[in-house]
């Protein structure tokens, strides 16, 4: 198990209580007394941790497992060791994660950095700004004229919230950030570094070359978003960049202006956006995507890791490839590209 110093449980849960929590059934009731006091891989585990193993092509890791207590699909269940809490449910990652959000809070969601609380002697705060009792404002940030925080956020240090931006209710904006031109919901966290509201990459080509266009829409961010560190989120040129609630945003990803992202997406990270680029709920985009300006991913949609989109993505498809096109289709050309490259290297050795 790796060290966890900088990290520490909050209590102890025994397995009976885990499965109440999480809905999973004991298998081992003769244990349900069991305590875990932290979590871990199971490649790793240790005493007291509880790990999961889910389905049958991680069904190895059961062998010499280490562990309190163990979240299992019910097809490895019978292949557990002795004496370690068997806890059966469909979902092993999810049920892990939510206990592990219950053992180590701090790791789920950041806190202030410096422990102060309230507004620190050392932040900048213009007497025009309005924030709710419970706000945390650290050492080094600015808050502009005419902002508006809600109570439980915390503005961390060094981070600078612009003129007139509304912040909701137990958000978070990590150290070095900024955010500007734009309205964040509730429970938003906003990662170290990211910048949200600079103006968007739009230039008219004239005689003397590119002349900006100005850039008069806002960012809207909904309620439950995650921004990760460094990402970019362009305002809207003449409409709003819209970020819909509950969508994950990993480290590193550009999202440029007047983009409308739906409910429930997760976007990862080197991602790009381009400008005017719609997405319905619950797209998943995967590493290092390039997606071309004014198309269109469908609700549901799939979109592989390193695939450059230069098409609309009908809703519920998965599609690869550069450039993109439905798996199944990109599969085959790469397996027929190799066929006719072996084919040609035979006939070379042949002569």
């Amino acid at each position: 198990m790796s060290e966890t110093e900088f990290f520490a449980s909050v209590r102890r849960y025994s397995a009976s209580e885990i499965a109440t929590l999480t809905g999973a059934e004991i298998k081992t009731p003769e244990l349900a007394n069991t305590l875990v006091d932290s979590i871990a891989a199971a490649a790793t585990g240790g005493d007291g941790a509880l790990v999961f193993v889910e389905g049958k092509r991680n069904a190895a890791l059961m062998d010499g497992l280490r562990a309190a207590a163990i979240l299992c699909t019910a097809d490895v269940a019978e292949r557990a060791p002795g004496g370690i809490a068997v806890l059966v449910t469909p979902r092993p990652q999810y049920a892990f994660a939510m206990v592990g959000r219950l053992l180590y809070p701090e790791a789920a969601s950041p806190v202030a950095m410096t422990g102060e609380t309230g507004i620190s002697p050392a932040a900048h705060v213009d007497p025009g700004a309005r924030l709710e009792a419970g706000v945390v404002v650290e050492a080094g940030a600015v808050i502009s004229a005419g902002v508006a925080i809600g109570a439980g956020t915390i503005i961390a240090p060094n981070a600078v919230v612009g003129r007139d931006c509304k912040i909701g209710r137990n958000s978070y904006v990590g150290p070095n950030a900024v955010v500007q031109y734009a309205l964040l919901g509730d429970r938003v966290i906003v990662h170290a570094g990211a910048k949200i509201g600079q103006d968007g990459f739009g230039f008219a080509i004239g005689k003397a070359g590119p002349e900006r266009i100005p850039q008069i829409g806002r960012v809207i961010v909904q309620d439950n978003v995650e921004i990760g560190a460094n990402t970019t989120l362009d305002r809207g040129a003449l409409a709003d960049t819209v970020i819909g609630e509950n969508t994950k945003i990993d480290n590193l990803v550009q999202i440029a202006h007047n983009v409308r992202i739906g409910r429930n997406c997760v976007i990862a990270g080197l991602s790009g956006i381009s400008g005017s680029v719609t997405f319905g709920d619950n797209v998943m985009v995967a590493g290092g995507v390039g997606i071309a300006d004014h198309l269109s991913i469908g609700t549901g949609a799939q979109l592989a890791a390193r695939s450059g989109f230069m098409h609309d993505v009908p809703a519920g498809e998965v599609w690869a490839g550069y450039p993109a096109k439905p798996i199944g289709q990109a599969m085959r050309e790469i397996a027929t590209l190799g066929r006719l490259t072996k084919a040609r290297a035979r006939k070379q050795d042949n002569g």
